[in-house]
């Protein structure tokens, strides 16, 4: 697996996440941070989103100073590109935790352990999937071709889709099997996934959330993984471009969460995203598009669903929270 990066890059990078995952846990396990008001929620996300800029300027400078100004700007240039494709469809992913949040009635306060889960599990499973993905790559070049059309229809399934009610998560095959499977309590009992009664074991509602959260994290990974593959196959970038934009989920979740009503129009913006990434697979052996174009045209649809979203929610009456 060809790469940019240096035994110092990779040990660099390692350090960083421990320290910004460190940072993040710590924080949700202060008392009272369970979870976080609109205003915290927004300073924080930009505070990721800072972090994630200024990982992208140190190598771009480290770059320029090794291999050149010409590899610098261009694979900084990938990181970013794969940075917003990956930040924003972490957005649906969010939205499916809401979902079953309210479905099963988890109060923010008990929020807590499941989003470290989720947050963690997606750290592991995308960590996986694209040393896999890298490898397959590397063997077998042409299944790009099948990345490619994977996401068009992924695109157009999620264009055509009707958003799920509530109401349809207990009727998921899944949910009833584990319903039927699992000695489960009624009730929530705080924050904890297991607890004896008259001696015998239960499992809470909050563990079947929890499963639901981490069934999503592989259901999202397997989307998103090819998607950067379409802007790089550098496993450096791709690995930080992903980590980068998951570790500021657990703020994006609460940011979202108090202004989720008025981002009705995002998954339209999304598929297309997704479809042209996946067109642009497709392509790559007659018309290669290059990575500042890939990146204007993805920001320039997100620019353009919020704006559309703004007037949808303005003929709707949708005020800011």
């Amino acid at each position: 697996m060809h790469t940019v990066a240096t035994p110092l890059l990779w040990g660099s990078f390692a350090v960083v996440v421990l320290i910004m995952l460190a940072l993040d846990l710590f924080l949700q396990g202060r008392r009272g941070a369970q979870s976080m008001s609109l205003k915290q929620a927004a300073f924080w996300s930009l505070v990721w989103v800072a972090l994630s800029l200024l990982f992208s300027a140190v190598f771009w400078w480290y770059l320029d100073n090794t291999a050149g100004r010409t590899m610098a700007n261009t694979q900084t240039l990938s990181f970013l590109t794969g940075y917003l494709l990956e930040k924003s469809l972490a957005v649906d992913n969010v939205f499916v935790w809401m979902m079953l949040f309210s479905y099963f009635s988890v109060p923010a306060a008990l929020q807590r352990r499941v989003l470290i889960y989720g947050v963690l599990g997606a750290i592991v499973l995308r960590t996986v999937m694209i040393f896999g993905g890298s490898w397959l790559v590397s063997q077998f070049s042409d299944i790009l071709y099948l990345f490619g059309a994977f996401l068009v229809f992924t695109g157009v399934k999620m264009a055509c889709t009707k958003q799920d009610d509530n109401t349809a998560v207990g009727d998921k095959p899944l949910v009833r099997w584990l319903r039927g499977h699992l000695r489960m309590t009624e009730n929530l009992a705080g924050e904890r996934f297991f607890i004896r009664k008259n001696g015998v074991l239960f499992a809470t509602p909050l563990l079947l959330v929890l499963i639901l959260v981490e069934l999503s994290d592989v259901i999202f990974a397997v989307d998103s993984i090819p998607a950067i593959f379409a802007v790089t196959t550098d496993p450096f970038i791709v690995l930080t471009s992903n980590l980068f934009a998951i570790l500021g989920l657990r703020a994006m979740y609460f940011l979202l969460a108090n202004v989720a009503a008025r981002f009705s129009m995002l998954k339209y913006g999304l598929a297309i995203v997704l479809i042209f990434v996946g067109v642009k697979m497709l392509i790559a052996d007659w018309w290669h598009i290059p990575v500042a174009i890939s990146l204007s045209v993805i920001g320039g649809i997100l620019g353009l669903t919020l704006l559309i979203n703004r007037w949808v929610n303005r003929r709707n009456h949708i005020s800011r929270p």
